[in-house]
């Protein structure tokens, strides 16, 4: 431990993500998992309500000191954000609204993207669909890490600082791996965002917008619940590429954690995915899963055989 990590390169294979396969199967043995297919009725209720309480958080904290406003950025508000991320990730999915209402579920995540001060959710959408559609897949899966990342994050320290700028790498990565045309929904995204954190800061001044951008940033990076980045598909375990959690984390993220679930069963709202578990469980309860979001960030730094080279990657035959 603390030695420099040995591996150079990702984990290459040469088989079909796994999530397809299972799906067929777990349909075919249990065709009530459909019944959970749809949209979550509570969802945007509870995501209202989470953007209403963060635009109260902007009045109150307008008056802090500013070692409190990245206090609370970072305890309380941040994580609000890191969740409404995640609810952006289900919504992403038509779960919010169902898939034929498609864009009232674009419009909602705009906002639920409103409180992360940053426009998010029209891009997320956009490059989200290939990672599900191609896991792995080279110069398609924006979610793996970029070589230089790889290389260069080989240290403890440096795999520290990784974890610490993980939203600067998480956000500006797509466009280097994998450019695309902006579309009109994020332009869209970036104005009604830019306008709501221009109408906050005419309000209550610059405090409040330190207080959501900061709290999305710090709590992106180095934070408890940030531990579902690495924790959902870093090489734990040779040949495992997916990964799900089972704990209290999964109350404050959407249910983020049942990973393995979700990539079997995309369109079934977190919210419902405890339920393919226990229908299906001789399909998971075999299969290595997380404890400790804590644990896994931990090990990651610290264990010399885990980097953002712990990836599997594959050559996907879509790729252009």
């Amino acid at each position: 431990m603390g030695n420099r990590v040995a591996r150079g390169d990702f984990e290459w294979v040469y088989t079909e993500q796994p999530h397809t396969q299972r799906r067929k199967e777990i349909l075919a043995k249990y065709p009530e998992v459909k019944t959970l297919m749809g949209p979550d009725p509570h969802l945007k209720w509870i995501v209202s309500g989470m953007v209403f309480t963060q635009f109260l958080a902007c009045y109150l904290v307008k008056n802090l000191s500013w070692k409190w406003i990245f206090f609370w950025a970072y305890a309380f508000g941040g994580c609000i954000n890191h969740s409404l991320t995640l609810a952006i990730h289900d919504i992403s999915h038509n779960v919010a609204f169902g898939n034929k209402q498609a864009k009232w579920n674009r419009w909602f995540a705009i906002f639920a993207n409103l409180p992360v001060g940053i426009p998010y959710s029209a891009s997320f959408k956009k490059y989200h669909i290939d990672h599900h559609r191609y896991l792995g897949g080279d110069s398609l899966d924006v979610d793996i890490p970029t070589d230089f990342e790889g290389w260069f994050f080989c240290t403890p320290l440096r795999k520290l600082l990784w974890l610490f700028l993980q939203p600067f790498f998480y956000s500006l990565r797509p466009l280097y791996v994998n450019p695309k045309a902006i579309t009109r929904m994020e332009i869209f995204n970036a104005i009604v965002q830019f306008s709501v954190d221009l109408t906050i800061y005419y309000l209550w001044g610059l405090k409040p917008i330190i207080y959501l951008i900061a709290g999305t940033i710090l709590c992106m990076g180095l934070h408890p619940i940030s531990g579902h980045f690495i924790a959902e598909h870093y090489m734990f375990l040779k040949g495992y590429e997916t990964y799900s959690y089972y704990g209290p984390l999964n109350w404050l993220t959407f249910n983020v954690g049942y990973h393995m679930e979700h990539h079997d069963f995309p369109s079934i709202p977190g919210s419902k995915l405890p339920m393919v578990k226990k229908i299906a469980a001789e399909y998971y309860d075999n299969l290595p899963y997380h404890q400790s979001w804590i644990r896994v960030l931990w090990d990651f730094v610290f264990d010399d055989s885990i980097s953002p080279y712990s990836r599997m990657k594959r050559h996907c035959r879509f790729a252009v």
